[in-house]
């Protein structure tokens, strides 16, 4: 499969069948999950446990994915990072639009899982879902790389290689495989100069014919292999430990945690909150979590849009749909209507797009060539509090048999985390701007690396 041409494929072309196929990835593997607060009564009804422990089940539907990326957690990864690669200019839009599948997902989900649990039960209704996610596969079709990756050139250096029979080397020989190298029927518009050095030297060769002829490998030998394979986990370590020195990527973690701790709850509780304050019998024909949902894509498109947008600062706007969540979730416990419930979740949702926001801005702090570790790093922490704030929202109730005390437990870990984004940007020292007026984006990206930045610098480029 050939390489989609770096330039011309930024902000459009196959680019707009990224997003789609990234779309419906995100729509069907995310969907149930968003959901998971219609399955949770169910959940009750057929374990029989406190609401603490079965709150466990949802939380790691979602949680263990984003900690270990297995599951959703590869498609969530995948889809993020391809866009960025493919956008630029457009990058907040195409990124609202890609993580929008995953509200119109929740939305569509919670409808159908509970019709499905009416007509097949709770078994039935979760294998008709797994079998759903299958479609997945066909997703996978239309991704391209933007560059060739290594690994695959030098395949196709040894293929060609071995087609010739192979000198008797006594000397250091060097193969040049220049750009004229045909990958691919489709790689002609590759831009990228391809080089490929080659090079024995006599020693090794020396080495290698004795090894053949006595079958025993050296201690060096075994040595250097060993240290070649732990090269790249050593150096990706070190990377990691460079990313988290980063003050202000720090600061994202921490209120990514924050977060995820108390605005994830809400999701798998809504119903039962109605349904134990007895403002409704049963699930409503569109659910809380549906509204959640639907106001929650609205909430990326909106975001993504406003992030594009030069006037805005990307990470401000981040800390402001913080405390808009957090404020929400407190007056939670106050609102004594099924309708007042309903335009609360409206805004969590709304308030809760801001997860189209969080490529967008890792990619400016640590630039697009370190998006898929930085980001990893980011949905880390989120896991982490995404599986625990469900079982400590869940253990607030079998305490105290109301809700009143979880959700003022969500909303102050929320605001906090908003407030903590505030101050920190607020007041790092300023020194030496070197970011210049009037750059585009991609342009503030190439001085930012080609000129030493502080701290305030890589905060004010994030706009």
């Amino acid at each position: 499969m050939g390489a989609v041409k770096g330039e011309d494929a930024l902000d459009g072309g196959w680019g707009w069948m990224i997003v789609l196929a990234s779309f419906m990835a995100q729509f069907l593997s995310f969907g149930s999950p968003q959901s998971v607060g219609v399955l949770y009564p169910e959940w009750l009804s057929a374990f029989q446990e406190g609401k603490g422990m079965t709150a466990w089940v949802g939380s790691m539907v979602s949680g263990v994915a984003l900690i270990t990326s297995i599951g959703c957690g590869l498609v969530y990864a995948a889809t993020l990072t391809i866009t960025c690669q493919y956008f630029d200019k457009r990058r907040g839009l195409a990124l609202g639009i890609v993580t929008t599948g995953t509200s119109l997902g929740g939305f569509i989900y919670a409808t159908l899982q509970n019709e499905l649990i009416e007509l097949f039960g709770l078994e039935g209704c979760l294998l008709i879902v797994g079998a759903l996610a299958l479609n997945l596969m066909a997703c996978a079709g239309p991704m391209r790389p933007m560059k060739l990756p290594g690994y695959y050139l030098k395949q196709r250096a040894a293929l060609q290689r071995t087609e010739e029979p192979e000198p008797l080397y006594t000397k250091p020989t060097a193969i040049i495989i220049d750009s004229d190298l045909k990958t691919t029927s489709g790689s002609a518009d590759n831009t990228a100069t391809i080089k490929l050095l080659i090079i024995k030297e006599p020693t090794e060769l020396q080495e290698s014919e004795g090894e053949r002829k006595s079958g025993i490998l050296t201690c060096s030998v075994v040595a250097r292999a060993i240290k070649k394979r732990m090269r790249p986990y050593g150096q990706y370590l070190c990377e990691t430990v460079e990313l988290l020195q980063d003050r202000v990527f720090m600061a994202f973690c921490i209120a990514i945690f924050l977060f995820s701790l108390g605005a994830f709850p809400p999701v798998l509780f809504m119903e039962d909150v109605a349904q134990s304050e007895g403002l409704i019998d049963g699930i409503a024909l569109i659910p809380l979590v549906s509204i959640v949902a639907m106001t929650t894509g609205i909430g990326k498109l909106v975001l993504g849009i406003l992030a594009d947008m030069r006037w805005v600062n990307s990470l401000y706007l981040y800390a402001l749909t913080l405390t808009g969540t957090g404020t929400a979730l407190l007056l939670i416990p106050v609102s004594k209507s099924y309708m007042g419930l309903q335009i609360l979740s409206a805004a969590v949702g709304f308030f809760s797009g801001n997860w189209s926001l969080t490529s967008y801005i890792t990619t400016k702090i640590v630039g697009i060539e370190r998006l898929s570790q930085a980001h990893g790093i980011l949905m880390c922490f989120g896991g982490f509090g995404i599986t625990l704030g469900p079982p400590v929202v869940g253990w607030f109730f079998d305490c105290t048999q109301s809700y009143d005390l979880a959700f003022y437990f969500s909303g102050t870990c929320v605001l906090l985390s908003g407030l903590f984004l505030f101050l920190f940007c607020s007041t790092l020292p300023c020194r030496n701007r070197m970011s210049e007026e009037g750059n585009s984006p991609a342009e503030e990206d190439i001085n930012t690396s080609q000129q030493p930045t502080l701290d305030c610098d890589k905060v004010a480029s994030v706009a």
